[in-house]
């Protein structure tokens, strides 16, 4: 196994031992899944990833001894027997964890302090929405009705892309399907909006808009019933370690397979010989070479960065040209404000709330797109996040990523200082709900969208690249089922990761799996896959190390008053105010 370094790619030809060579590009869950699932096939892979951890937006970091755990607030997959699990199973992403399950998906609370728990156990939302409101019984038991369709509905697609599946499996998932037809039809036809606006309640309108943190605005409400149902059966929680637990556990994977992984190794240019992408260059000018490139990065930096555009099609153009900033076709980028205080923090029995925002304390949040901040108790997820006698909230909103790239381009004091007035609200709005809070704050970790997209390269600093339920879905769905997520003119090339995948961790995951099964077939090989069997418990010290960051961080803190004068900025994901 290598990490960093491995054999010499930088001629042509086959390797040593005969085996196909894979290029993958991006170390996140996509790229890490196709080198996997490559490994497993017999192909000998090579990831080339820009930063110095796996994962992408996947990811944490530490500061004084907490774990800033950024992205996975519920996973699909973790209870046993689906196929969902089987995938992370195969991936070995949950090695040795423990699972947290929560009996609710989210709390909302409006300006006046009334509240509303969505339980994942129908009968009791069920009871609980009927008691705030009465009056709104017929919606509350339509919602709670079809709850419990879905608790009994296990639909995973996860396993083999459309074109790939035998007339034995489609007409399998087809069995499944058509009992509920009419409910997935009808739950994926009605906006969540929509189905809110029934409610006479003002607090229901607005909160069954928030199930999800905040308000996605174009999803149906077929998400919100499947997302919950999958809670409720165990199998939405939330593994041991988070997010770089995560990461870490499949590039641990990975490497036990005889994976190479490449650390600091950006990747700008995909190499073409007569129609066929036959290696990548980095920056710098290194060059090696494969017999099939795959880059599970940022859509739009392989697209018109690495292959200059030369491989695009009438979707692919309307994809990347006219929808990318189209307002509503990509997933929002989010401001994140991390919370490290001293002693324990458990108010009540939610670990996850949105509180709904009076317009003007909505102003007060640079760039916000929503009048709602999210607060999470990130210590209630997982042990290790926060040193003994301490605790880790997670504070975040929507925001618009042009507001905050122009600053940090065009004016980068004034950058500093909106971060520095996200830290202050979170102070201050902490403070009002939990008195005493602010003497017990012992540091503010704010990173911006513009931050995510130099970390991650994600355009529009988006975390979830395309909405599902978009017009921009059908679209990207061509790259996996009519396109077999290849480019058109470009052999030997695959694309996998968020952007063909479409949200959610699993479905990234998945992508990996679904363009090895379309190289295996290129190749004429078997496709292979099986569970891993590393029976090791898993322990926080795994997440570690952090290479650099630490060390970038203090000196950061102790610059930061001269850096914020020249108009400096953190290094890798980091804008520290203590």
């Amino acid at each position: 196994m290598a990490r960093d370094n491995g054999p010499d790619w930088s001629e042509r030809g086959a390797s040593a031992d005969g085996k196909p060579r894979v290029i993958v590009i991006g170390g996140g869950v996509g790229g890490l899944s196709t080198g996997v699932y490559g490994q497993m096939s017999g192909l000998q892979t090579r990831i080339f990833e820009t930063h110095v951890l796996p994962g992408g937006c996947c990811t944490a970091w530490s500061r004084q001894g907490y774990i800033f755990d950024y992205c996975i607030e519920w996973l699909i997959g973790t209870g046993a027997g689906n196929d969902a699990n089987r995938v992370w199973r195969e991936l070995g992403a949950l090695d040795g964890k423990t699972v947290r399950d929560f009996d609710m998906f989210n709390k909302v609370v409006d300006e006046d302090g009334r509240s509303v728990t969505f339980y994942n156990d129908p009968d009791r939302l069920q009871a609980h929405l009927l008691e705030i409101s009465p009056a709104d019984a017929e919606p509350i038991r339509a919602f709670c009705a079809d709850l419990r369709r879905f608790v009994k509905i296990e639909l995973y697609p996860f396993l083999t892309p459309d074109p790939l599946k035998s007339v034995g499996e489609k007409l399998r998932t087809l069995l499944k399907v058509l009992p509920a037809f009419r409910l997935f039809w009808r739950s994926a036809a009605t906006p969540m909006h929509r189905f809110a606006d029934r409610f006479g309640d003002p607090l229901l309108r607005r909160a069954f808009r928030n199930i999800f943190y905040q308000d996605p605005e174009t999803f149906p409400v077929l998400p919100y019933l499947y997302n919950m149902a999958c809670a409720h059966n165990g199998n939405a929680g939330f593994p041991e370690g988070g997010s770089l637990g995560l990461s870490r556990s499949i590039e641990e994977r990975y490497l036990a397979l005889g994976g190479i992984l490449n650390y600091r190794c950006r990747v700008d240019k995909i190499l073409v010989e007569d129609g066929r992408a036959v290696g990548v260059q980095l920056k710098g000018g290194a060059r090696h070479y494969a017999d099939i490139v795959v880059s599970a990065a940022d859509g739009y930096t392989t697209l018109y960065g690495m292959l200059e555009g030369k491989y695009t099609s009438p979707a692919i153009e309307t994809l990347y040209g006219e929808m990318l900033d189209k307002p509503g076709l990509l997933f929002p980028a989010v401001v994140s404000a991390f919370v490290g205080l001293t002693g324990d923090f458990d108010p009540d029995d939610s670990h996850s709330t949105t509180y709904l925002l009076s317009e003007e304390e909505g102003r007060q949040l640079p760039g916000a797109l929503q009048n709602s901040i999210v607060v999470q108790l990130r210590s209630r997820y997982s042990d290790g996040f926060a040193p003994p006698g301490r605790a880790v909230i997670h504070c975040t909103y929507f925001s618009d990523f042009h507001y905050w790239r122009q600053l940090r381009s065009e004016d980068r004091k004034r950058y500093w200082a909106e971060k520095r007035q996200v830290a202050q609200f979170v102070r201050g709005f902490l403070e009002r709900r939990y008195p005493g809070m602010n003497e017990r704050i012992e540091l503010v970790d704010v990173a911006s969208p513009a931050t995510t997209k130099r970390y991650t390269g994600n355009s529009n600093g988006s975390i979830l690249a395309w909405k599902a339920f978009s017009d921009a879905e059908d679209l990207a769905n061509e790259l996996v089922n009519k396109g077999r997520m290849q480019l058109p003119g470009l052999k030997g090339f695959y694309m996998a990761g968020q952007w063909v995948g479409l949200g959610g961790l699993i479905r990234a995951a998945s992508t990996g799996r679904f363009a090895m099964q379309y190289i295996c077939k290129e190749l004429g090989r078997e496709f292979r896959a099986f569970e891993s069997q590393a029976g090791e418990r898993w322990h926080p010290g795994k997440l570690g190390p952090f290479p650099q960051l630490d060390k970038a961080l203090d000196k950061q803190a102790a610059d930061r008053p001269a850096r914020a004068a020249r108009g400096g900025d953190a290094p890798a994901l980091h804008a520290t105010i203590v």
